[in-house]
């Protein structure tokens, strides 16, 4: 490999360069020079250099747009794909933000740098469209996310969580290894862009059929839809809240983003059809049925929830089956809509995260019952988590709205008929509808019962506070202006 070829790699990865760097610079500090410091010094500022870190891998993504392919995929950048990285790094600077006060761990350096590192993962993902690339990345962030579950060594549940979660990791792993694996043994080649010529001649058989369930499999482990779920609610409720968040936020920006790089490069040639009545062989159909059965399991289970935590969850579960609609559009339209809802998802549930651990930490729990009065206790929350679960249920003029409009829209525009997924659609919409009851019942425990014990007045971090305030105002100006997201979404997915 020339000298070139190296500063060519070196000018793709910057980002993940700075992440790095940023993460050992933070274990040493912590080590070196704050360990006899106070825990909120310590926390407050290595919270802050995080999200400095992140903010200047933004800025370096948006002052110095670089497009371009290294090593066969491995390393791709387009406008996209630097889009997609912004969302991540961002949604990473607000979860360190909200963790201003970190109460659960001694071992500060190592949690903020495990941040990082996660978030290093999944920008490699972000960036990857060669089979080992992608394998690597997963590995890499899946890996940090499981110490970040387990972080709260106090917490039985926390131990529990995180066991769970590793070991459906593990099987995840081996599904996604296994399936790619027969899928280079099929094509004999490793870049998706290869692999998407090849299956343009390959032959339907068993084995293809084989190859891409395995890879879906995998891959369904790692966005948590049905059936393969299990995991995420004992995750989402046993890991510290600042965790939990980041899990449901920026790493499903991340595999989404991946899975509709895999299907839509990798395996176009293969899409079969989904439409009603017109089912035909392929990733399609496959997808079409973790979808459905993602939004009917998870807004019927959420219904009977009493933790908002594990509310969340199964919301996620349902959330996770209203994009991959978008997915299966199997179009630049489709990748726009999925990348506009997966970013606006994560924004507005790393916002309710964020108010659940602010009750969380005056309560001591997160059931139903600790929110009520929260409109007296700390009206700017209860108005901020109306805003975000609000937005989760699709009202508008909320960013939510206009996420299930894209990828509704786009779902109808597939397949063999005019119909496209109106089926898939049709059952989205009304489990929709069951949604927003559950949302309402949080909803109004917030903004119409009455706090029956004290705290009379919750104790919020005023910098958390703002940062929920912040989320909360995106939300609102990514739905009354979605026009600011989509069109760069749209012109890189129609060239992608």
């Amino acid at each position: 490999m020339s000298e070139f070829s190296y500063f060519e790699i070196f000018k793709l990865a910057v980002p993940e360069t700075v992440l790095v760097i940023g993460a050992l610079f933070l274990l040493l500090l912590d080590l070196v020079q704050l360990r006899g410091h106070p825990a909120e010094f310590r926390s407050a500022f290595l919270a802050t250099t995080t999200a400095v870190v992140c903010v200047f891998g933004i800025a370096w993504l948006q002052v110095i747009p670089q497009t371009g392919s290294v090593l066969d995929g491995m390393l791709v950048m387009n406008p996209v794909t630097a889009l997609v990285k912004q969302c991540i790094l961002a949604l990473t600077a607000l979860t360190a933000l909200i963790s201003w006060r970190v109460t659960f761990t001694r071992h500060l350096g190592e949690y903020f740098a495990l941040l990082l590192l996660a978030t290093v993962g999944m920008l490699f993902l972000a960036s990857a469209q060669h089979l080992l690339m992608i394998f690597v990345a997963l590995e890499l962030f899946s890996l940090s996310l499981y110490v970040l579950v387990a972080f709260n060594k106090e917490s039985r549940q926390s131990a529990e969580a995180a066991l769970k979660y590793f070991l459906f990791g593990g099987m995840a792993a081996a599904f996604t290894l296994f399936g790619l694996s027969l899928v280079y043994g099929l094509t004999g080649q490793l870049s998706l862009a290869g692999i998407g010529q090849a299956m343009v001649d390959q032959q339907p058989d068993l084995l293809l059929y084989v190859a891409l369930v395995m890879t879906l499999t995998g891959f369904g482990f790692k966005i948590a839809v049905a059936p393969f779920h299990l995991w995420a609610p004992d995750a989402y409720q046993g890991a510290p809240t600042p965790a939990a968040a980041f899990i449901a936020s920026a790493s499903k920006v991340a595999s989404f983003y991946a899975l509709a790089n895999v299907v839509m490069i990798g395996f176009g040639a293969q899409a079969g059809d989904a439409g009603w009545g017109q089912f035909k062989s392929g990733w399609q159909p496959v997808l079409a049925i973790f979808a459905a059965l993602s939004i009917v399991v998870g807004n019927l289970v959420a219904l009977t929830q009493s933790s908002v935590k594990r509310l969340l969850a199964y919301s996620a579960i349902a959330h996770a089956g209203y994009a991959l609609v978008g997915v299966l559009a199997n179009s630049a339209e489709g990748l726009s809509a999925v990348v506009y809802y997966a970013a606006t998802y994560a924004l507005a549930t790393l916002g309710a995260f964020a108010v659940v651990q602010v009750v969380e930490d005056n309560t001591g729990n997160d059931q139903l019952e600790s929110f009520a009065g929260l409109k007296d206790r700390s009206p700017l929350l209860a108005l901020c988590l109306m805003v975000f679960l609000l937005s989760s249920a699709g009202i508008p003029p909320l960013a939510g709205f206009f996420g299930k409009f894209f990828v509704f829209t786009a779902g109808l525009k597939t397949g063999s008929t005019d119909l496209g997924l109106l089926w898939l659609v049709v059952v989205a919409l009304l489990m929709s509808a069951v949604s927003f009851y559950y949302y309402l019942q949080v909803l109004k425990r917030a903004l119409v019962l009455e706090a029956k014990d004290v705290p009379a007045v919750f104790k919020v971090n005023p910098t958390v506070l703002v940062v929920i305030v912040l989320m909360a105002i995106g939300v609102i100006v990514l739905g009354c202006l979605p026009a600011w997201l989509l069109p760069e979404t749209g012109l890189a997915a129609a060239g992608h």
